[in-house]
């Protein structure tokens, strides 16, 4: 009986592990970059709100794929959980989602020395906070932050004067006026950074295509 259960166990593990790797999408390449639709919650819209470069892009979030035995992981700066590698269903987290887009680029000339060094220094990082002030010189790392340092060596991505205006009303969007209200800080309106949709917008990235999830 225990032998029964067992090979009944272990026949749907199998089924399940199968499942996966046919959802898995299969050019996935250890140092594309992943980019994430905006997520539930104020403060993501709020992201979207202020960060739109005109083109067909509402990113929120981003991460470095590095495929470890065939699974997709990603590497990521995520609020409460801070420096982290996860699977790529973690990454995307879609029971929390609305409209999930996660579109897949891939830097244009790159070497595969340059990704072994990125992920080199992610592993470095891993578990570093998460920086909610967005203010580079602040402890932690805040999503594009993580993923401007890991290519920093090969100038993939610029810093740029950062806005928290909402084109929209042309003044500070309210969910940035709580957020640093809460930290008991000034907004840092103009201080250089980076964000999801201005660094999907890089000519020094080629998009590869949506994943279907």
């Amino acid at each position: 009986m225990f032998k029964g259960i067992f090979f009944k166990a272990l026949f749907t593990l199998l089924v399940i592990q199968l499942i996966m790797a046919c959802n898995a999408p299969s050019n996935l390449k250890t140092g594309d970059i992943l980019f994430r639709g905006k997520q539930n919650g104020s403060l993501s819209s709020a992201i979207d709100a202020v960060t739109q470069t005109g083109l067909d892009h509402h990113y929120t979030h981003v991460g470095v794929v590095e495929m470890l035995d065939g699974e997709v992981m990603v590497w990521h700066a995520a609020p409460k959980k801070g420096v982290v590698c996860e699977t790529l269903a973690q990454f995307v987290d879609s029971e929390k989602m609305d409209s999930l887009v996660v579109g897949q680029y891939r830097a244009k000339t790159i070497t595969q020395t340059s990704i072994v060094e990125a992920l080199k220094k992610a592993k470095e990082l891993e578990g570093q906070a998460y920086d909610y002030t967005y203010i580079l010189e602040s402890e932690g790392y805040y999503c594009s932050e993580f993923v401007y340092e890991l290519f920093a060596q090969d100038s993939l991505f610029k810093m740029e004067p950062m806005t928290f205006i909402n084109p929209a009303t042309d003044s500070f969007h309210e969910a940035w006026l709580t957020h640093y209200e809460d930290l008991g800080l000034d907004i840092p309106e103009g201080l250089p950074g980076c964000n999801p949709n201005g660094m999907a917008a890089s000519d020094q990235l080629d998009f590869i295509g949506y994943l279907k999830l």
